[in-house]
């Protein structure tokens, strides 16, 4: 579905979005799954975008910091995201940046919080971090 880099990148990514911190990031979190899973059913139509969206921020991140977006430390990560967030980019890229990252930023929340049985969510850390109890 995605190769080794992209698979990478896309990891990388939802770290930087739901960082680890006292709660499991994204990738501990099962999003990664999720996003997969979600890309190989209900959100097919997309995955030719975040291929072609993973290897554009690669590209934008080896233009501008010498270095795979995967290879980039957090605070690194982060400041390109924050500009790729405003649209300044300095790479041309297929998929538009800016509104394509915000909705990488929603699938990341989905599988973070959505129900552990869509794949992410794993053992109901979303849940946890935010005090819900699942009842009955």
């Amino acid at each position: 579905m995605l190769d080794n880099s992209q698979l990478r990148c896309l990891e990388a990514l939802l770290d930087t979005i739901i960082p680890p911190d006292d709660f499991p990031g994204a990738v501990d979190a099962g999003v990664a799954d999720y996003l997969l899973r979600q890309l190989a059913g209900d959100l097919a139509e997309l995955l030719p975008s975040y291929r072609q969206w993973l290897g554009d921020l690669d590209a934008e991140s080896r233009a501008s910091r010498d270095k795979p977006f995967a290879e980039l430390n957090v605070e690194e990560r982060t400041s390109l995201l924050n500009g790729v967030e405003r649209g300044e980019v300095t790479t041309d890229w297929s998929v538009e940046p800016e509104p394509f990252f915000r909705q990488v930023v929603e699938h990341c929340a989905e599988g973070y919080y959505s129900d552990p049985t869509n794949g992410g969510n794993r053992d109901g850390v979303g849940w946890r971090m935010i005090g819900y109890e699942v009842r009955g």
